[in-house]
């Protein structure tokens, strides 16, 4: 079975350049089977999820990044279509609104950082702010390392108050995003997830590809790793975050609380 090694992110070495977006290294077996193990974890994700809220000290929050159609969305369905609402929340960011401009760039992020006992996935996240500012030429080396520092202090300090924190790079080809750009384009039912403003950052793909490299390779760190997921395929994709929250959580070994004394021997009536 294939491990996660090689596309944990090393600080200052990995590239997405390094990864095959269209490999599959996690698929086994027939579509039927892989289809199968998909659904079995989805069911393992949501006991360790009861757990974790169990527990209730702990928390877990995942990071979805990636371009257009890298499926971040698809994701969160697939990978959580079993898991309990009640544990779970779904952040996403969007182009930030004037109240939020008028904040430091991680004012949004603290309001919706996970719960004790619950697991947080954003879609998208504050690496926006040292991504399209990089590419736009709105905010320079300088800041952007400032940026990048803050963003290790504040993990750092989520880390430290009882959050796992696992973050995912979709990693597409152009060529992918060019066929599911276009399919969105010629299915009617699909149009809405299309802007043409899509098409812009589309031609500024090297741009983007290599303010990736440099956010990852400045915060991926040991208490915040950075993994690259070859996401040409979906349900491969799907299988290799799913694996790997299921691994993550396992590792946490989380505990139920201890048999309250006061409760043995009672008889409901």
């Amino acid at each position: 079975m294939a491990g996660f090694k090689n596309y944990r992110v090393a600080p200052n070495k990995k590239k997405l350049s390094d990864i095959d977006p269209g490999e599959t290294p996690f698929l086994q077996g027939s579509e039927a089977q892989q289809q199968e193990e998909l659904e079995s974890l989805a069911v393992k994700l949501d006991e360790l999820q009861n757990l974790l809220h169990a527990e209730g000290r702990r928390k877990m929050l995942l990071v979805l990044q990636g371009m257009d159609t890298s499926g971040k969305d698809g994701t969160i369905r697939w990978v959580f279509s079993r898991t309990s609402p009640l544990g779970l929340r779904v952040a996403a960011f969007k182009a930030p609104s004037e109240e939020e401009r008028a904040h430091d760039f991680l004012w949004r992020c603290h309001a919706v950082v996970p719960r004790a006992g619950e697991l947080a996935v954003w879609n998208r996240s504050h690496y926006e702010d040292v991504l399209v500012p990089v590419v736009e030429g709105t905010l320079d080396k300088v800041q952007c390392q400032q940026r990048f520092a803050q963003i290790n202090d504040f993990e750092r300090l989520l880390v430290q108050t009882g959050t796992v924190i696992v973050k995912c790079m979709l990693h597409i080809s152009r060529d992918e995003q060019r066929e599911r750009l276009q399919a969105r384009v010629d299915t009617p039912g699909k149009q809405w997830k299309f802007s043409l403003g899509d098409l812009e950052v589309r031609k500024k793909w090297a741009d983007y590809q290599n303010a990736y490299d440099k956010a990852m390779a400045a915060t991926s760190t040991d208490e915040a790793p950075w993994y690259v997921i070859p996401a040409d395929h979906k349900r491969h994709r799907n299988l290799m975050i799913a694996r790997l929250l299921v691994k993550t959580l396992e590792d946490m070994d989380l505990k139920t609380p201890a048999p309250d004394p006061a409760l043995k021997g009672l008889v409901v009536a």
